[in-house]
């Protein structure tokens, strides 16, 4: 399944993301991901792998396993490259081993200062503090994201992180309407109100923590997994599948796409098998009551400074 995206280009309705993957794990485990039926991969310079990526979709392509046309590929530009934005895209495209990108995200919208392309650990000044750049605007920054389509090297450009204000004034100053907004978003945090804004203006939302972060967030934030809920549990046991295979099938029946990460072969094998059930209107709703409004990912914790205050 696919979703079309405002450009006219088609998006893969679950992708695998790749934060946190090991560069020297990453080989099997995309390889594998393409055996297995996954067409959507979800990258970016910040997370410090695309090198690795790049070999291994260069040995997938080599292989004959798939075609480049056949796979989406996302990155995403990082915090202190947004006033060299075409410097820092073709420096994405030459670690992938691509000659163009499927979507390029803004990856938060913020830009902080430059520390030299491709190096993405987070400028922090010497308080502490997030060393935020305010000569650079998001709609410069934009403007340079809209370059990238004319000159080829990017098919669709989008946003992350973005709120219903920002993202309202992206649309407002935009020549390029952004394809996709990026958020986090799952059972917990499900932000009723941005992704409804989202489609009402063409915008595709993808759920970059679809599984409210799991284990990944609780190491790094100590925050609590939707996937231990009880009300979930029961309506896993109700259709005889896991918990992680319901909410990702919540997740597209709200229309947006899902790029769970996992590093376990069964785990990738699990997370396509949501396209064989649907879940009933009354468990839809009973999925909608459990929203707390809580978000996983907290950048704050690394920053000094509370992105979303």
């Amino acid at each position: 399944m696919a979703i079309t995206l405002n450009s006219g280009f088609e998006m893969p309705i679950v992708g695998l993301g790749v934060w946190r993957m090991e560069g020297k794990d990453i080989r099997n485990l995309l390889i594998n991901a393409v055996k297995i039926g996954y067409r959507h991969f979800d990258c970016a310079a910040d997370y410090q792998n695309e090198r690795e990526v790049g070999e291994a979709l260069t040995e997938v392509f080599q292989s004959g396993l798939v075609k480049r046309e056949d796979i989406f590929i996302t990155t995403k530009l990082w915090n202190s490259d947004h006033g060299h934005v075409v410097e820092a895209c073709k420096n994405s495209l030459k670690k992938l081993c691509l000659d163009y990108l499927d979507l390029y995200l803004v990856h938060f919208p913020i830009a902080t200062r430059h520390t030299g392309i491709g190096t993405t650990s987070s400028a922090i000044g010497e308080d502490g503090f997030l060393d935020i750049d305010t000569t650079v605007s998001l709609e410069t920054t934009w403007h340079a994201m809209e370059d990238l389509v004319s000159m080829g090297l990017v098919r669709s450009i989008g946003i992350s992180n973005y709120d219903i204000f920002l993202t309202r004034d992206c649309l407002a100053y935009s020549k390029v309407k952004p394809a996709v907004n990026q958020i986090e978003t799952h059972p917990y945090f499900q932000r009723e109100s941005l992704v409804k804004f989202c489609h009402k203006h063409g915008i595709c939302v993808t759920a970059h923590t679809p599984l409210g972060g799991a284990v990944a967030n609780t190491e790094w934030f100590g925050s609590v997994s939707c996937l231990d809920d009880p009300v979930l549990k029961g309506i896993a046991e109700k259709y005889k599948k896991t918990v992680g295979q319901i909410v990702l099938r919540w997740g597209i029946q709200r229309n947006t796409v899902v790029i769970p990460k996992t590093s376990k072969l069964e785990r990738l094998r699990e997370n396509l098998k949501v396209f064989d059930f649907e879940l009933a209107k009354e468990d839809m709703e009973l999925i909608k009551s459990l929203d707390r409004n809580y978000r996983t990912n907290q950048p704050a914790k690394f920053w000094g400074v509370d992105l979303y205050a």
